[in-house]
């Protein structure tokens, strides 16, 4: 296996770890209580890795349904997808830090009351 598929490999099954664990969402945002209880049956898929080095970028789509009130919103009933950025760096095959950030400018038009999204 070369380094290319170490490295994917790697963040993949850490990505599947941390979803299995629910800290998948963990973020330094302030939000992350609200969005776990917000969006109850949500689902993730990694749409893309992108690998250089021991850097590895991640892009997590996050399904789910707006069933509680998240950032002022009242629950909606309405399917989102919450896009999910992380970074990862590996020493040695395996994750030594990574950090996240969920695009929020893309995840509040869909549940703001009066919005068609």
């Amino acid at each position: 296996m070369n380094t290319l598929e170490q490295h994917t490999h790697a963040v993949s099954a850490f990505i599947e770890a941390l979803w299995n664990q629910g800290e998948l969402e963990v973020t330094e945002q302030f939000f992350v209580s609200q969005l776990r209880e917000a969006f109850t049956d949500r689902r993730c898929e990694v749409e893309d890795l992108l690998v250089q080095g021991d850097k590895v970028a991640a892009r997590i789509v996050i399904t789910g349904t707006h069933s509680g009130t998240f950032a002022g919103n009242p629950p909606t009933g309405r399917a989102v997808r919450i896009t999910q950025f992380r970074e990862f760096r590996l020493l040695d095959g395996r994750v030594a830090e990574h950090r996240g950030w969920f695009d929020t400018g893309t995840l509040l038009p869909q549940i703001q009351t009066g919005s068609n999204a």
